[in-house]
C-alpha cells in the first residue's frame, strides 16, 4: 500500500519551537479548513497558521520543518510522520515535498522558453526584415561608408583563397594599367549619371566567376572572369550598372541587416561594425545569398536604365545575363532555362535605346581592359 492509498490523517504529533526561546514543545496538529493549529498537552492553542502563509525550511528528508512566512520571531514546527506531513503537503501552497510546485515551475519555464523562442524567430522572419527595408534608406552615407569597409575586409578575406594580398586586385602592375584606365573610364561614365550621392569604387579582382559584387558605401568588385566571358565594353558596364542598381537602391545593406539580425542591427546603432562575428556573418551573406526577385528585377531596371541615359547599349545586360544563366551575383543559382532569369532578359530587351549606341571604350582600352588581370 502506498502513502497515497492511506486515509489521510487530520490530526498528528509534532514538535514546535515559539522562536522566543529555544525550548521544544510536544504539541498536536490539528489541519483546520484554512490552517493548521498547534496546541500543547493541556489543549492550549500555542499558534495557528494559515495553510497560505506556511513554508518548508530546510530539514534532514524524514522530517518535515514549516515556518511562517514573514514571521518576526522565526517560530517553527517540525513533522516526523510521513503520513501527516503528506497531508500537510497537500494542503500547504509553499510546501513541496512532492515537487508538484518544481514541476509547474519547470513547465512555466519551458512554457516560456518556447514563447521567447517563437517571438525571437518571428522577429527574425517579419520583424527584421521589415526593420532593414526602413532602416537602410535613412542610413547616412558616412555611415554606410564604415558599414562597408568593416564588411569589406572580411569579404576580400574569404574572396582572396591564396593570400595574394595587394596582388588580389588587378590594374596595379604595369603592363596592367592601361587596362585600370580603362576601367576608370567605364566607371566615370556611368558615375555622372547615377546620381548617387557618393563615390563609386571600382576594382577588378582575380576571380575566375562571371560575377560582380556590390558593398555598401558603394565599392563594386568585378571579378575576372566577368571580364573575360563578355564580348564587348557594353556587356561589362551593363553588370556594373546592375551593381550600381544595388547600391542605390541599399539593397545589400538592407541585406547584411536581414541576414545578420539583431546583432549587425545595434551594431550599426552604435556605431561599431567590427567588434564581434557579426561582421563576419555578415560578409557571408553578401558572398552566399542571392537578392530578392524584386530587388534582382528593380537592379536590372536601374542599371538598363542608366545605360541609356549614358548612350550604352541597355540590351547589353540582357546579353550578359542570357551568357551567364542570370546569376549576377556569387550567391545566385538561378540557371538560363529558369522562368525568372527569361522574364527578367525578356524585360531588359524591351529596353529601346534613343539612338545608336556609343562605345564605352575604343577597340584598343577594351583590348587593355580584357588584359587588365594579365599580372
Amino acid at each position: 500500500m502506498t502513502m497515497t492509498d492511506l486515509p489521510a490523517p487530520t490530526s498528528g504529533p509534532g514538535v514546535f519551537f515559539d522562536g522566543r526561546t529555544s525550548a521544544r514543545q510536544n504539541v498536536r496538529v490539528t489541519l483546520g479548513s484554512s490552517g493548521l493549529q498547534m496546541t500543547d498537552s493541556t489543549g492550549h492553542v500555542l499558534a495557528d497558521w494559515p495553510y497560505d502563509e506556511i513554508d518548508e525550511l530546510n530539514a534532514p528528508d524524514n522530517v518535515l520543518r514549516l515556518g511562517r512566512r514573514h514571521d518576526p520571531v522565526l517560530a517553527r514546527l517540525e513533522v516526523f510522520d510521513a503520513n501527516f506531513a503528506h497531508a500537510i503537503d497537500v494542503r500547504a501552497e509553499y510546501v513541496d515535498r512532492t515537487g508538484a510546485i518544481h514541476r509547474r515551475q519547470r513547465l512555466h519555464v519551458i512554457g516560456w522558453t518556447v514563447l521567447a523562442t517563437l517571438a525571437l524567430v518571428a522577429v527574425s522572419y517579419w520583424g527584421i526584415p521589415a526593420i532593414a527595408d526602413r532602416i537602410a534608406p535613412a542610413v547616412p552615407v558616412a555611415v554606410e561608408r564604415r558599414l562597408g569597409e568593416a564588411v569589406n575586409m572580411q569579404v576580400r578575406n574569404q574572396l582572396d583563397t591564396r593570400n595574394a594580398g595587394a596582388g588580389f586586385d588587378c590594374g596595379n602592375n604595369a603592363n596592367e594599367q592601361a587596362g585600370r584606365a580603362a576601367l576608370d573610364k567605364m566607371i566615370k561614365r556611368l558615375e555622372s549619371s547615377a546620381n548617387l550621392g557618393l563615390p563609386l569604387r571600382a576594382s577588378v579582382i582575380r576571380r575566375p566567376e562571371a560575377n560582380a559584387i556590390a558593398l555598401p558605401g558603394g565599392q563594386i568588385y568585378v571579378f575576372q572572369g566577368l571580364i573575360e566571358k563578355a564580348d564587348n565594353p557594353d556587356e561589362v558596364a551593363g553588370v556594373i550598372g546592375h551593381e550600381i542598381g544595388h547600391v542605390a537602391h541599399r539593397d545589400n545593406t538592407k541585406g547584411m541587416l536581414q541576414g545578420a539580425g539583431l546583432s549587425f542591427l545595434f551594431g550599426m546603432l552604435l556605431g561599431d561594425f567590427v567588434g564581434g562575428g557579426a561582421v563576419v556573418y555578415a560578409a557571408k551573406t553578401v558572398l552566399q545569398s542571392s537578392y530578392s526577385r524584386e530587388a534582382e528585377t528593380a537592379a536590372d531596371g536601374y542599371g538598363a536604365e542608366l545605360m541609356k541615359k549614358v548612350h550604352g547599349d541597355p540590351r547589353a545586360l540582357a546579353t550578359m545575363l542570357a551568357k551567364i544563366g542570370g546569376a549576377t551575383e556569387p550567391g545566385m543559382k538561378i540557371l538560363l532555362d529558369h522562368p525568372e532569369t527569361k522574364a527578367r532578359i525578356a524585360a531588359i530587351s524591351r529596353i529601346v535605346p534613343d539612338g545608336p549606341p556609343i562605345p564605352f571604350l575604343s577597340a584598343p582600352e577594351w583590348a587593355a581592359l580584357k588584359r587588365i588581370c594579365a599580372g
